[in-house]
């Protein structure tokens, strides 16, 4: 659990509703149904329209990365390297093949077997870092969506705060209704505002953040597993991967 992502939530929302309260408002003022139903209903339905199904999906799936990271262990993928460096160097590549059969990631998995196969190291690096490439766009496609959010929300709840000032001016007889008018006016524009920048704009950053990782990492395991098939020293690999590390 990323405890950073829940704090900085909580903390967000607890800065606009005590604020709220400081200032003398109360809760109530700040919950509006027809103003929620067009800032929210509005932004997903512009979002879902410029989408594909497959990124819209993906980028729902991976949401949760930021609540629970993907685990990006670069310490424990050179102890990795070094491994397999070491145990080819004394029983040859095809020694490796039982621990390409048995390594859960799928990446390092492809790239133990490519050795396994006595590929060319082009060969090697090229068939990577295409995967790398493909799935990083992938992952950069996720966090775009949640960006398309935080850019049509604040639109979108001005158009809510402009659809309530029409129900304000075409019922200035009827004093009952101002207030209902003005209130999704207003409330419509904190919404879209809010949840811009306080939710949409900060999840796609951090997922982009994730993605970055993800992509020194699988960096380093190329590098590593280029070094292996060229026959370098442990100890040059591992002072080599090293320098990956922030």
């Amino acid at each position: 659990m990323d405890i950073l992502s829940l704090l900085g939530i909580i903390l967000a929302f607890a800065a606009i509703l005590g604020g709220n309260l400081l200032e003398g408002g109360v809760l109530s003022s700040l919950f509006n149904g027809p103003a929620a139903l067009i800032v929210v209903g509005g932004t997903f339905a512009a979002t879902i329209l410029q989408t594909s199904w497959p990124v819209l999906k993906r980028a729902f799936i991976q949401v949760r990365w930021v609540f629970v990271p993907p685990y990006i262990g670069m310490e424990d993928g050179i102890g990795k390297v070094i491994d397999w460096s070491v145990k080819s160097r004394k029983q040859g590549l095809l020694g490796l093949e039982g621990l390409a059969e048995r390594e859960p990631e799928r990446f390092a998995r492809k790239g133990l077997q490519l050795l396994v196969d006595g590929a060319e190291t082009e060969t090697i690096r090229s068939i990577l870092e295409v995967d790398l490439e493909n799935r990083e766009q992938r992952d950069v496609d996720s966090a775009k969506v949640f960006e398309a959010m935080g850019g049509y929300a604040p639109t979108i709840g001005i158009i809510g705060a402009v659809m309530g000032l029409i129900q304000v001016m075409t019922n200035l007889e009827d004093p009952a209704t101002l207030g209902s008018g003005i209130a999704t006016a207003f409330v419509a524009t904190i919404y879209g505002v809010a949840l811009a920048n306080l939710l949409f704009f900060p999840v796609a950053n951090k997922l982009r953040s994730l993605t970055r990782e993800r992509s020194r990492y699988e960096d380093m395991m190329i590098d590593g597993i280029v070094a292996i098939a060229e026959g370098e020293n442990p100890r040059s690999i591992e002072l080599r991967l090293r320098g990956f590390l922030p």
